[in-house]
């Protein structure tokens, strides 16, 4: 049986976890705040121009652009997004999960599946298991700036347009609430007008200026450098609110377990007493 100082000393560190994982609580519920107001603010706007890409592209007859060419589908890039800290839940565990079914299950349907990562914790976890990835983007999440997803859209894009890549997947966490985030695979290369807006009746048509071709030259890469952007803003705020619920769950467990030691503690100072009540009994009746 542990002793009395045991037990306190396993208290004493509880309560000093505990603190931490309050404090770690209210640091992603404020940062999650922050978050939450980029990505609804993002959102409508990356929405919007999809609807009008869609409805340009599906329109434009005779217009030729790179990223709207489509081809037998043989090397394909998967872009893992993932967060630089742990601590947050099964955040990291189901993004992993999901890339090595994605692995799994292609591995016989594409010639070459090359993985690039974001966030330092998918980078580690494909290096401890001998995978090879093409590039870590690294630091991306410390600052995280619209030119960090320029950058990111322009590198995938060139390798599209020279035939280097045949598709591009995106994979990361989708925020829907801070109690729920979802795993999302979304394909970013090649760019799919709506199937909706292809099968829609002929209305009145687009003018476009200066032509059809320039406006989507114009469109298309801005399109995907918002679809980069959008997938990051997703994937921060699902971090801070599954931290958050997570540190949120540790500050009670501990609390329970603060109460276990606690209770643990009183019966073995109250047993303690009792010895020491029984030992001064039996030496007063020895003497008499």
């Amino acid at each position: 049986m542990p002793s009395l100082r045991d037990i306190k000393r396993r208290i004493t560190s509880v309560q000093n976890t505990q603190q931490i994982t309050r404090a770690m609580r209210m640091v992603s519920a404020a940062k999650l705040r922050r978050a939450q107001e980029a990505i609804l603010a993002a959102r409508p706007y990356a929405e919007k121009l999809e609807e009008v890409l869609s409805a340009v592209a599906s329109r434009a007859e005779g217009v030729d652009h790179p990223l709207l060419r489509h081809r037998p589908i043989r090397r394909v890039e998967l872009v893992v997004m993932t967060s630089d800290r742990g601590l947050a839940g099964a955040f990291n565990s189901n993004i992993t999960r999901l890339a090595q079914r994605f692995l799994w299950e292609n591995e016989k349907t594409y010639e070459k599946i090359q993985i690039s990562t974001i966030g330092r914790k998918g980078a580690d976890f494909f290096r401890s298991r001998g995978i090879e990835t093409r590039k870590d983007y690294t630091g991306v999440f410390e600052a995280l700036t619209f030119e960090q997803a320029q950058a990111i859209a322009k590198e995938l894009r060139e390798a599209y347009e020279h035939d280097e890549l045949d598709a591009v997947f995106l994979l990361y966490n989708e925020f829907a609430s801070a109690m729920v985030q979802r795993p999302s695979l979304v394909q970013l290369l090649p760019i799919r007008p709506d199937q909706e807006e292809e099968q829609a009746p002929e209305g009145a048509d687009y003018l476009y200026e200066p032509n059809a071709q320039e406006v989507l030259g114009e469109l298309l890469p801005r399109h995907l450098e918002v679809q980069v952007w959008r997938a990051l803003l997703e994937s921060v705020a699902s971090e801070h609110a599954a931290r958050m619920v997570a540190m949120e769950n540790a500050t009670k467990n501990s609390g329970e377990l603060i109460a276990k030691y606690t209770l643990q503690y009183n019966r073995a100072r109250q047993a303690y007493i009792t010895t020491e009540l029984m030992e001064i009994v039996s030496g007063a009746e020895a003497l008499k």
